[in-house]
């Protein structure tokens, strides 16, 4: 019999409540090691109708089923993996490709779905998920489903869920799955020494160059992977001796390495030991397979390759190296590959994470969806003036870790009705494009007015037009001069002026004489050029802006059209905007 933990509790409570008053499909995150399937058989054992938990390997099916019977109860098992196909039981644990076979009597009656690693549902109704649900639906149309996932951001789809734990609006793309009902960050489980620390080696020897590939902000094959190590096939052997030289200087026990490719694996295991050492691959027969984790859980042998296929659904405690030879499309899923190794075990003080592919994600670090826009971007928070929402931005920091500057667009939050759940998200925009038809505000790489309809150039095609422009002229700033000048009538005005390489220039000119020409100002110079958006109101003349010109950051490239014998600045192009390299 188990206690719940208080925030495993706290999960339950949240479940109970949200189904309480919606029926819309939720999640729970909790980071690796955080016990899910406890929460799993809470749930299961306080359900008052039939209740289903589908998972996608007979490995979590199995410790999910193990957990629940630990309370003294009876549960059934459909699972062609482990030889059961249970049928009667108020609860059953499942796999997903054989429940999706079974006959349409074993459906009825049940009032809770639950999915473990739920972010491999996806919107195809095609898909055995669906296939799955769309029967459960038509037995109990008002069925509760709930998912449970470590890793809700999907490289190529984004956010599972529209709408976070603290009502960030993730995204307006349709989802299956509505809202996050209760999270928990991987830092509030080492901090309360619920799992192991990690403790991230700087690494003395070389590493893997991936940042052709990663920084391209595309997905991309395994067989540019392998390309890419083929060319650097030489590290290799240097980087498994390090390996081999930390685990063995400082005792470690059991070291999980994570390849890129099979035949990296493959590679890799040529240069360990060989009594030491077992690879698993996808292909690994499931009798082989089990042999092998079981010797690996026994410490029988200390080094586990692996290729993509341990990433979920394999406990093993004493595991205190992470060696990681594969670049992770994404933080949640780095963050899961490290939780591997942080479960507590006796004896066990810390899990050395190596990371030889210079990737550089942080153990701790939030996922953002947009794409970094500069290498030296990190995560930064960024209060909204208006709702008072805490986003995570791209940004920078200064030694001090203050926040210099940052990328927001637009903010996340939004106010949730606690007895509708319903949520109302917050409108406000850092920075924005205007229509120039409406003058409505839109995101700036928004391709159409939101409000009329009116086709928006994004920043790319208006390069690409300039450049082939006889009529324009496209600078690319080196720096900025800001000066505040004076016309015949002695009115004093802004002066910006744009510097490229060559000491060439282009200059705009801004007065900031009235209510009207300050409210331009703002909008047109102020929201794109503010390292700090928000602080806009801090400037209300030419005097403030010379005073604050620090905060004021330059834009990545400035259009020019030829007008008379002048030429005028039209558009300005900045970081955040540009999809492609330039």
């Amino acid at each position: 019999m188990y206690k719940l933990r208080d925030y495993q509790q706290k999960a339950v409570d949240h479940t109970i409540s949200y189904f309480k008053k919606k029926r819309d499909p939720a999640t729970i995150v909790l980071p690796t090691g955080a016990g899910k399937s406890l929460v799993i058989a809470e749930l299961a054992k306080i359900a008052s109708g039939r209740v289903l938990v589908l998972a996608h390997v007979k490995e979590l099916v199995e410790q999910n089923h193990h957990k629940f019977e630990n309370y003294q109860l009876k549960a059934g098992i459909y699972s062609a993996g482990l030889n059961r196909k249970d049928i009667s039981h108020q609860v059953i644990f499942g796999s997903i490709q054989s429940v999706a076979n079974a006959s349409d009597n074993f459906f009825d009656d049940f009032s809770l779905l639950i999915i473990d690693e739920c972010h491999r549902v996806s919107d195809d109704q095609n898909s055995q998920y669906i296939k799955v649900i769309n029967k459960l639906r038509s037995k109990n149309p008002n069925i509760c489903i709930l998912g449970l996932t470590a890793t809700p951001y999907r490289v190529g789809l984004g956010w599972i869920y529209n709408y976070g734990y603290d009502g960030e609006h993730k995204t307006k793309e349709e989802r299956f799955f509505k809202r996050c009902i209760f999270e928990l960050p991987l830092n509030y489980m080492i901090k309360r020494n619920y799992l192991t620390r990690p403790v991230k080696v700087d690494i003395p020897v070389t590493s893997y160059d991936f940042s052709e590939l990663t920084d391209s902000g595309r997905m991309y094959t395994l067989k540019e992977v392998d390309e890419l190590l083929h060319q650097q096939r030489r590290l290799t052997p240097l980087i498994i001796k390090n390996i081999i030289d930390i685990t063995e200087s400082y005792d470690r026990q059991g070291v999980m390495i994570f390849s890129s490719t099979i035949k990296h694996a493959k590679e890799i295991f040529e240069y360990l030991p060989k009594d030491q050492a077992r690879v698993i691959f996808g292909e690994t027969e499931t009798h082989e397979r089990d042999i092998i984790i079981n010797d690996f859980k026994l410490k029988k042998f200390k080094y586990l390759v692996n290729v993509s296929v341990l990433t979920t659904g394999f406990d093993a405690p004493h595991v205190d190296v992470i060696a990681l030879l594969r670049p992770t499309e994404s933080v949640s899923l780095y963050q899961q590959i490290i939780g591997r190794g942080l479960r507590l075990d006796p004896g066990k003080k810390d899990c050395f994470v190596l990371d030889y592919t210079g990737v550089g994600h942080d153990i701790y670090s939030p996922e953002i969806s947009d794409k970094k826009p500069t290498k030296e971007s990190e995560p930064v928070e960024v209060i909204c003036p208006d709702c008072g929402f805490e986003n995570i931005f791209w940004g920078r920091k200064n030694f001090d870790g203050e926040v210099i500057e940052h990328y927001g667009r637009k903010c996340r939050g939004g106010k949730t009705d606690p007895d509708t759940f319903e949520v109302e998200s917050c409108e406000y925009r850092f920075r924005s494009k205007i229509c120039e038809k409406c003058g409505s505000e839109n995101d700036i790489t928004a391709r159409e007015c939101r409000t009329c309809r009116h086709v928006l150039i994004d920043a790319d095609s208006k390069l690409k037009q300039a450049k082939l422009s006889k009529n324009a002229h496209v600078l690319r700033p080196d720096s900025i001069k800001i000066e505040k000048r004076f016309d015949k009538k002695n009115n004093p005005f802004l002066q910006v002026r744009y510097y490229d390489y060559d000491s060439k220039y282009l200059s705009e000119a801004h007065y900031l004489n009235n209510e009207t020409s300050l409210k331009k100002f703002q909008i047109n110079f102020l929201r794109s050029h503010m390292r700090i958006p928000e602080l806009g109101h801090l400037i209300q003349d030419v005097d403030e802006v010379i005073k604050y010109q620090k905060l004021l950051r330059m834009p990545s490239y400035v259009i020019a059209r030829k007008q008379g014998d002048f030429w005028r600045i039209t558009e300005k192009v900045f970081v955040e905007e540009l999809r492609k390299g330039h």
